[in-house]
């Protein structure tokens, strides 16, 4: 990440480092969710912020909609594929609270 690199307001950041557990919804066991980004930096007021960012297709923030006729294996995945976002995304938040953290998912609306 060159721009993290680059820019002077990030005082710190790291990719994949933090570990969070979470629950699967599909088996019922513990997992280890490795968000995207972690970072700290400080923002246009001058406060000290830190961060847990997460980078996904918004595709994938939306419940997938059921087909009318049959249920296909694309739908099954798609929806395994939110069950277990959610799940992460909870425990990410979770996580976030108990350490004073920002937690933020990011889509390609914002990086473009």
């Amino acid at each position: 990440m060159v721009y993290a690199d680059s820019n002077p307001n990030i005082i710190e950041w790291g990719s994949e480092e933090i570990v969070i557990p979470y629950m699967s919804p599909l088996d019922r066991k513990r997992h280890r969710y490795f968000p995207d980004f972690y970072i700290k930096y400080v923002n246009a007021s001058g406060q000290t912020v830190r961060e847990i960012i997460e980078v996904k297709p918004k595709k994938q923030l939306k419940p997938p909609k059921k087909p009318e006729h049959r249920v296909s294996k694309r739908y099954l995945m798609e929806a395994q594929t939110y069950a277990v976002n959610q799940a992460k995304f909870k425990a990410a938040e979770m996580f976030c609270k108990e350490r004073r953290l920002k937690f933020r998912i990011l889509t390609e609306d914002h990086l473009t």
